[in-house]
């Protein structure tokens, strides 16, 4: 009897190029080098991070070398949403020139408004440049408002004049919502990055006592990728550009301060960040949930940290799908 021959069909063909392109891959990201460069290990600064490791942990260009292309992609990505949707409207918050926010309008009237606060490490970044999430909020039928505010840099290199000029800017949108079509019953907030720590400190700020506003006016939150305990910050590089005091620190981390929170939170993070972000996503979501106030992580699988906010543009994706179901759609 001949010895039968194996019968080669399309299906070993496609798995056999998908095992060599997968080998590839890997054998490329293995070649790359994340996170901090090799190095002896020096004294703890904060758990088990020497001075390089907790600077690297707040450095994503470190864990992410393709950030400046995302970035782009999102800043073309934002002109083509204008193009297609229109120019949004200019509205000032308050009396400097920086503050102001670009409100995209839906076709519904009465919708829910989503109020979101770019990221940029707190010294870059502006409204125009994330307009490309606005699309999926106006097709949905909810009204979208970006701020602009200060650089910390142009702040005297403090976070306060930041988290100030932030919830004025949440304040004018929930007292103006009807002038632009939307229903202040149904009012939410989300951030990514250091945008994602302004909005959390925005989700635990008393509102009642400082602004005269009901204490649950915010619906929810959504804080991607965010920082939510200043300490390690201040602790690492960050600290070079941002001048953190004692007071600084305790009044601007949202994990102190869960007693002002009042709404549900959607917390999330992609598992190609940087190990501190990951970190203080999980930690703020556990100490949410142990103070009994509900909350939802999302983890973002082969996701890295500017990629994390893109998929907020996409219905499909992570953070777009949360978005949507925050809000009820």
């Amino acid at each position: 009897m001949s010895e039968s021959k194996p019968v080669t069909t399309r299906r070993h063909v496609l798995a056999a190029a998908g095992a060599t392109i997968a080998l590839q891959t890997g054998r490329a990201l293995g070649q790359q080098q994340l996170g901090p460069p090799p190095h002896a290990k020096g004294p703890l600064v904060f758990l088990n991070y020497d001075q390089i490791e907790l600077d690297a942990a707040y450095n994503q260009t470190v864990y992410e070398p393709s950030l400046a292309q995302v970035m782009a992609r999102l800043t073309s990505n934002s002109e083509a949403v204008r193009k297609r949707i229109g120019q949004p409207q200019r509205e000032s918050y308050g009396s400097t020139e920086i503050e102001k926010l670009d409100v995209f309008r839906a076709k519904q009237p009465k919708g829910p408004i989503f109020v979101f606060v770019h990221g940029g490490a707190w010294t870059a970044g502006v409204a125009s440049d994330y307009s490309y999430i606005v699309e999926l909020f106006v097709n949905a039928g909810a009204h979208c408002a970006i701020p602009d505010f200060s650089w910390v840099q142009d702040a005297d290199h403090g976070l306060m004049t930041m988290a100030d000029q932030v919830r004025r800017a949440i304040v004018w949108a929930y007292r103006n919502a009807e002038s632009f079509g939307g229903d202040p019953a149904r009012f939410y907030i989300g951030g990514h990055s250091s945008g994602a720590h302004l909005a959390g400190v925005a989700l635990t700020t008393d509102w009642q006592k400082d602004f005269g506003l009901p204490r649950d006016f915010i619906r929810g939150g959504l804080c991607i990728s965010g920082m939510y305990e200043l300490k390690p910050v201040r602790l690492s590089s960050r600290n070079s550009y941002v001048k953190m005091d004692d007071s600084t620190e305790e009044a601007l981390s949202p994990q102190r301060h869960l007693d002002q929170l009042n709404t549900p939170l959607v917390l999330a993070y992609g598992t190609f960040e940087t190990p501190e972000f990951q970190r203080q996503t999980r930690d703020f979501a556990a100490t949410v949930k142990a103070a009994g106030k509900p909350v939802q992580l999302i983890v973002g699988e082969n996701y890295a940290h500017m990629e994390m906010v893109e998929s907020l543009g996409n219905p499909y994706a992570p953070m777009g799908r949360a978005a949507l179901q925050l809000m009820k759609f």
